[in-house]
């Protein structure tokens, strides 16, 4: 009989634990009162930065990948206007620059820098407004092409810019 009810109880404590589990937000984001996000498009002004090129179509996939990491990470509905959060900004830097060299005077490693500029915007929060510029990098072997990392090399840099910019935003930690 007391192993019945043992099971039982033991049971019950399993079925309560995953009905509590949906409640916690593993994110940490403290999305307050708001109930949508948009994120206009980065244009991309790394040209105006010296060293600095364009890539094409890196304005558009920044842009989608910093929809995608609020949409998983939040419960927050994307909109195209009037959003409670509003993330803008621009690409302000984008360049490769040598990092190490060997022996004979040749270049052993390269670094990839991306730079954002961000302007955030909480209409449920206006003390959490802010503006700022977010960078991170990708070395790469001076063998390689940039073009033969690209794709490697933004995903990289990507989740690292887009997870700061969160954090900026709504992280709660």
């Amino acid at each position: 009989m007391k192993r019945k009810n043992g099971f039982k109880v033991g049971l019950l404590a399993l079925v309560l634990s995953f009905y509590s589990c949906g409640v916690y937000n593993f994110s940490g984001a403290d999305i307050g009162t708001a109930t949508t996000f948009q994120v206009n498009f980065f244009q991309n002004y790394a040209d105006q930065t010296p060293g600095s090129t364009i890539v094409p179509g890196l304005d558009r996939d920044f842009t989608l990948a910093l929809q995608d990491m609020i949409n998983n990470l939040t419960s927050l509905s994307l909109t195209g206007s009037n959003g409670d959060l509003v993330y803008e900004g621009e690409i302000v830097e984008y360049k490769v620059v040598p990092m190490t060299a060997t022996a004979d005077q040749r270049t052993a490693q390269n670094r990839l820098t991306m730079a954002v500029n961000v302007r955030f915007f909480n209409t449920t929060k206006e003390d959490a407004d802010f503006e700022r510029r977010f960078s991170f990098f990708y070395d790469f072997d001076a063998a390689a092409s940039l073009t033969s990392i690209q794709a490697v090399a933004h995903e990289e840099i990507f989740e690292r810019l887009t997870q700061d910019i969160f954090n900026a935003s709504l992280g709660n930690w």
